[in-house]
């Protein structure tokens, strides 16, 4: 078997999708480095990690989301890649930016990419221009609920209308019908 690319990798999440991390690492013959929070001290992922470190309080603002507390236990565990996962910081450019200054690996998209594609009329523009088929929709700020009115009704209903920055579906809204896109818009 090849040398792994990397001989220990930090997983910068919790539960289930880290967990699956983990072990796909230990088939790689990779070492893992969990990291937790309090409520979080007796979890399955943390028991299975190679090393686990203890990044802050409960809320995910103390630990999961505290960038300074992750990059600290990437120090401490001497990791030289961190797996994100999803959520949390998976689409964070600061915290891509953060692991680059570190000359950490980011198992993931850069920091650049992650803006691209924070932003979802810039993202559609991207998907437009390298050929990859996408649903119709506006391709800009909408200012009204008239406008989007007027834009649904080119479309056809039901439209679902999104904030152009956000994810996790956070922010759609479908519409079904004129009555409705006030109330959504």
């Amino acid at each position: 078997m090849d040398k792994p690319l990397f001989e220990k990798v930090l997983v910068a999440n919790r539960g289930e999708i880290a967990l699956r991390i983990m072990k796909t690492l230990r088939k790689m013959g990779i070492t893992s480095v969990a990291i937790y929070s309090e409520a979080d001290t007796n979890s399955e992922h943390v028991q299975y990690a190679d090393e686990a470190y203890y990044i802050g309080n409960s809320p995910a603002t103390e630990s999961y989301l505290s960038i300074k507390n992750i990059v600290s236990a990437i120090r401490v565990s001497g990791a030289t890649a961190v797996h994100p996962g999803y959520g949390f910081l998976a689409e964070n450019a600061n915290f891509a930016n953060s692991l680059k200054r570190e000359g950490i690996t980011l198992i993931g998209p850069s920091a650049k990419v992650i803006k691209q594609m924070g932003d979802k009329i810039e993202a559609k523009k991207i998907a437009i221009e390298s050929g990859v088929t996408t649903v119709p929709g506006y391709m800009g700020i909408i200012h009204s609920p008239e406008q989007a009115i007027e834009i649904a009704q080119g479309i056809g209903f039901p439209v679902i209308i999104k904030a152009a920055a956000g994810g996790g579906g956070r922010g759609m809204r479908v519409v079904n019908n004129e009555k409705e896109m006030e109330k959504a818009y």
